[in-house]
């Protein structure tokens, strides 16, 4: 088809590299030398991948630890951030302040 439509006429007609009767790209030596890259590199990282750090029974509680530890660091904030407390005097007291008739 492309053969025919270069013939017939002066170029591919629209865009020749999208489309659904797109042009196929050429495959080169770099685009091979760079998939064989990315391959070995997905190689390597399965292999790392697939041999953990630490065992099963180590990664069973770290979570947690880190969790509780996380958790009591945002409880310690939220409490500072508390108000003092007040009497119900300290509250009351201002409604004594205008009494000059007691006097």
């Amino acid at each position: 088809m492309f053969l025919s439509l270069a013939l017939l006429r002066k170029g591919i007609p629209g865009k020749q590299w999208i489309g659904k009767y797109r042009r196929p790209r050429p495959i080169t030596w770099q685009m091979k030398r760079n998939m064989l890259k990315q391959l070995e590199r997905e190689a390597q990282n399965e292999y790392w991948i697939s041999r953990p750090y630490v065992t099963p029974e180590q990664d069973a509680g770290s979570a947690a630890e880190r969790r509780a530890g996380n958790w009591l660091g945002i409880k310690e904030a939220k409490f500072n951030n508390f108000p003092q407390h007040k009497t119900v005097t300290d509250h009351l007291a201002q409604l004594g302040m205008s009494k000059n008739w007691s006097a």
